[in-house]
């Protein structure tokens, strides 16, 4: 019996697509989910865990995902800046207003893996609140959320 090689996709060789999502009326962790399997290439034959074989994401109306239950108040963002007494805190709410690709932009984060290939990965997802983005030439193609 003759043994194959196992395929080993290189990022460099990987064909990548652009898919454009669109948010409105989408809840966050279901969205979230597709957006980090497109990203990480999943989705595809040749998906390879340690090689980055995913696709460019475009995600837009960012400022009209849904949140379910009580968590546009009681859901906290943090940041620190590691100085004494600096920690801010504000609810999901509050960063609706200021950035709401924020939002979708952490929970796509937390979907990841922790390591170098994530910080990589979370570059290739563009979010913009509203229905205009600055990726026409790159003809991405509408993605379909369930």
């Amino acid at each position: 019996m003759k043994q194959t090689k196992t395929f080993m996709a290189k990022s460099d060789e990987v064909s990548r697509k652009w898919y454009l999502i669109d948010a409105a009326d989408q809840k966050v962790g279901r969205l979230a989910t597709h957006i980090a399997n497109l990203l990480r290439g999943k989705h595809k034959p040749t998906f390879t865990p340690h090689a980055d074989a995913g696709d460019f994401v475009v995600v837009i109306n960012t400022d009209k995902l849904v949140l379910t239950g009580t968590k546009w108040e009681t859901k906290k963002y943090y940041s620190h800046s590691r100085f004494f007494g600096s920690m801010k805190e504000k609810t999901a709410a509050q960063m609706k207003q200021e950035d709401s690709a924020f939002i979708i932009q952490e929970a796509v984060r937390g979907m990841l893996p922790t390591n170098k290939m994530s910080r990589h990965l979370i570059l290739k997802m563009k979010a913009y609140p509203g229905a205009a983005h600055e990726h026409a030439a790159q003809k991405p193609e509408a993605y379909k959320v369930d």
